[in-house]
């Protein structure tokens, strides 16, 4: 009997197929398990710079939706994501290569419109287009995009050098993305009964939401935090960005620490739009935190000792602590009960 993939997940297939990779090359330092891959080709024993790659694939129809996602958008997040996975590594990121996959419906224009999204990401975050590949596509537009950085080898995270006593700390707030999702799918729906009839077709009306919206459509990878956390002398002990939702991300980090967390849900940081947002849709809003994903914020760990420091960081918060591994991974509700975290975020691979 044939195994379904959508059994296993997104990072139940990668720990399938890369069970018992063996690294042939004295240049791979790192392969799977972080937000990137950690090379170093100078044979030079006092060049400490570090080579970070990482890459993302982004298709049509199961990452994102033509019918409400501008392509200027589109192109500015799609490079923004791999961005953000070199700064989780405490990297700099400095090239990137563009491959894209496109059906016969796009015209030159279109093509030109995504990729002066990919231009302006990389012209905000001083990184160099350097090559990619084209080529067509039956099933709508993919894009793939892989990321090169690099970094000081005492200055890279990783997502395994969390210890038990360690605060855990995110930046930003957390799930306006999912939201901002939500809003779209919703007035989506909208339109699409109201097609053929143009008369009183209603347009979506975003008052209020812009920030939920703008959080969905154009994330920012977040440079400044990374920035900051070296001015207060800051090293983080672990860190990975927020793409799959606080619980997901935060149980990676336990796995690969071998540690558990503590995570209290009144420390949660949530926009008031969001909390609005989520009580119109009826939804609770630790849950869209929690799990919502795409938020591109970053989660990390400091020792004890960084506790003032961190705190007086604009933009971060202490939501947490880790703790020993046979402790479990917990949720601490506003009146002290704990629940265990669950990795309920969007699965790709499902149908």
């Amino acid at each position: 009997m044939m195994t379904e993939i959508a059994t296993l997940g997104e990072f139940g297939l990668i720990d399938h197929l890369t069970e018992g990779l063996k690294m042939q090359n004295a240049s791979t330092l790192r392969g799977v398990g972080d937000d990137c891959a950690v090379l170093q080709y100078s044979t030079d024993p006092a060049d400490n710079r570090r080579v970070l790659v990482t890459t993302d694939m982004l298709m049509e129809g199961i990452h994102f939706d033509l019918t409400y996602t501008p392509l200027k958008h589109l192109g500015y997040k799609a490079a923004m994501v791999n961005l953000s996975d070199v700064y989780a590594m405490n990297g700099t990121p400095r090239q990137l290569l563009v491959s894209l996959a496109v059906g016969r419906r796009f015209k030159l224009e279109h093509v030109e419109e995504l990729y002066a999204g990919i231009r302006l990401a990389c012209e905000r975050h001083g990184v160099d287009i350097v090559g990619g590949d084209t080529t067509s596509s039956l099933t709508g537009l993919a894009i793939s995009i892989t990321c090169i950085g690099e970094a000081k080898a005492e200055d890279i995270v990783y997502r395994s050098g969390a210890k038990d006593t360690d605060l855990l700390c995110v930046s930003g707030n957390l799930g306006a993305a999912y939201l901002g999702l939500q809003l779209m799918e919703r007035e989506k729906r909208i339109f699409e009964s109201q097609k053929g009839n143009a008369e009183t077709a209603a347009q979506p009306d975003f008052a209020g939401r812009e920030y939920l919206i703008e959080r969905f459509l154009k994330p920012e990878a977040r440079r400044d935090v990374i920035e900051h956390l070296r001015e207060a002398g800051i090293h983080p002990t672990s860190m990975m960005d927020i793409s799959d939702g606080l619980s997901s991300e935060a149980m990676h980090i336990c796995k690969q620490s071998h540690t558990g967390c503590r995570i209290y849900e009144e420390r949660i940081p949530i926009d008031y739009q969001t909390a609005v947002a989520a009580e119109e849709f009826n939804m609770n809003v630790y849950t869209a935190a929690l799990n919502g994903g795409e938020d591109y914020e970053l989660l990390f760990t400091v020792p004890l000792t960084g506790h003032e420091r961190v705190s007086q960081i604009e933009g971060v918060k202490v939501i947490g602590h880790m703790t020993k591994p046979e402790l479990g991974n917990k949720l601490v509700t506003r009146d002290g009960n704990e629940f265990d975290l669950k990795a309920q975020g969007w699965n790709p691979l499902a149908e």
